[in-house]
């Protein structure tokens, strides 16, 4: 005879709650990076029960830890007030989880992550959980090397002192916290990579603002973790304060980096872009040197708005400006000056010099299909693109090069678009690449 077993939980439901896990986001993502967010977290998730089973546990190091992940997550409700912006979710919650990886087993390492994301997802801004849960796991594995590292050196190093012995634990830590950071770094920047192989790693990572944000908070972590293993974690207690104002000034930078940016390219607004071409042409007025002014007209934008959608469009917008950007020298100024125009100022560039980039920018845009979505295949996009070269500065004003500019753009349109025309320097008019030579 049979059994069969009744369950208490209704058909639809139970039915519901077995499709819910193949309708997560995660499987969604392209396949390199679904198996590499999925190898990402199995591997953190495999490395804390391997850990949990290693470890000595000790009730000192549990109050430690406990108290390091309460003070932390104090710092993140003192702080939710202050929304995380859009694409600037930049935040010093390392401070509590470097001495974390200092000063305890690597069990911890892994578990601090898994607290501070999840308050960070119930008590701030809420994201796609497969996003919160690959950073707490990429965050834990940074930790558990920094944990290893920091138990070989503590085992050769004396700990905090005075004199030599301060000095030598301070060169031991801080070796561990750029491991930590270069570790979670990576990995996510892999993530990213995978995600939008037009991603550069110098402008998310290695420009000012991000490199002094991360040495602020090593080396915060690195003075709490001193004080603690000098004095004892009571001085958590005054830390707290410091390290919200530090958080506070954070979103400061934020907020002013995001006044000068357009959101849906990244790039600097038409605002930023003016005030930062009037600094430059300013410049090449005082030296002499040529400047070149190019406006950028992406063709027929309008009609992929209205065919695909404005999501689709802005998409096609943000592809654009990443093969912009790619194209270009560190040095020249990129912006969008308003809806699908944007504006290169190219410094030191002669007439020749600017047509011979802006043709390299239309052929890479019209060699690249763009994927703006799964409802539609990939659209390939053109670009006319209209210069106003100058070998005197100081003849010239922004609004000058501006208006010459849009005069060869319109003439570029006028001549069938996806092509590159130059206006002549004394009179504004568009004229033939041919007629350069």
């Amino acid at each position: 005879m049979g059994v069969t077993i009744h369950s208490s939980v209704p058909e639809h439901a139970l039915r519901r709650l077995l499709a819910r896990p193949a309708g997560w986001a995660v499987w969604q993502l392209p396949p390199a990076l679904r198996w590499y967010v999925t190898g990402v977290i199995t591997l953190a998730a495999a490395a804390a029960g391997s850990a949990a089973i290693l470890t000595p546990w000790r009730a000192r190091d549990a109050l430690l830890f406990g108290m390091l992940v309460s003070f932390g997550g104090l710092a993140v409700e003192m702080t939710r007030a202050a929304k995380p912006l859009p694409g600037l979710d930049k935040d010093v919650h390392g401070i509590w989880l470097l001495p974390v990886g200092l000063l305890l087993p690597p069990v911890y390492c892994l578990l601090a992550p898994v607290v501070t994301f999840g308050l960070l997802q119930l008590r701030t801004r809420r994201t796609i959980a497969h996003r919160r849960v690959f950073s707490a796991a990429s965050s834990g594995l940074a930790l558990c090397a920094a944990s290893l590292a920091s138990g070989v050196l503590r085992s050769r190093l004396p700990w905090p002192g005075t004199g030599a012995r301060a000095l030598l634990w301070l060169l031991a830590a801080a070796s561990c916290a750029l491991l930590w950071s270069a570790a979670n770094q990576s990995l996510v920047m892999t993530a990213v990579k995978l995600s939008d192989p037009t991603a550069s790693f110098r402008e998310r990572l290695l420009t000012r603002e991000p490199l002094l944000t991360d040495a602020c908070e090593i080396c915060a972590g690195l003075l709490l973790a001193a004080a603690i293993a000098a004095v004892g974690a009571a001085l958590l207690i005054p830390a707290l304060p410091l390290v919200i104002m530090l958080q506070r000034s954070l979103r400061y930078a934020q907020l002013q980096s995001a006044a000068r940016l357009d959101a849906k390219t990244g790039l600097m607004n038409a605002g930023a872009w003016r005030a930062e071409a009037t600094v430059q042409l300013a410049r090449a007025q005082r030296t002499g040197s040529p400047v070149a002014l190019a406006m950028c007209d992406l063709d027929h934008f309008k009609a992929i708005n209205d065919q695909h959608g404005h999501l689709a469009g802005d998409t096609v917008l943000a592809a654009a400006a990443a093969t912009l950007r790619a194209g270009l020298r560190p040095y020249d100024l990129l912006g969008r000056f308003g809806g699908e125009e944007f504006t290169i100022l190219l410094s030191g560039s002669s007439a020749a010099e600017a047509f011979a980039v802006a043709d390299r920018l239309r052929a890479s845009l019209a060699a690249q299909p763009i994927s703006a979505g799964q409802s539609c295949e990939p659209l390939r996009i053109t670009v006319s693109i209209g210069i106003a070269a100058t070998l005197d500065p100081a003849s010239r004003d922004l609004t000058d090069l501006l208006a010459s500019a849009d005069a060869a753009l319109y003439a570029a349109k006028a001549e069938g678009r996806n092509t590159v025309r130059i206006a002549d320097d004394g009179t504004g008019l568009a004229c033939l690449p041919s007629e350069l030579s």
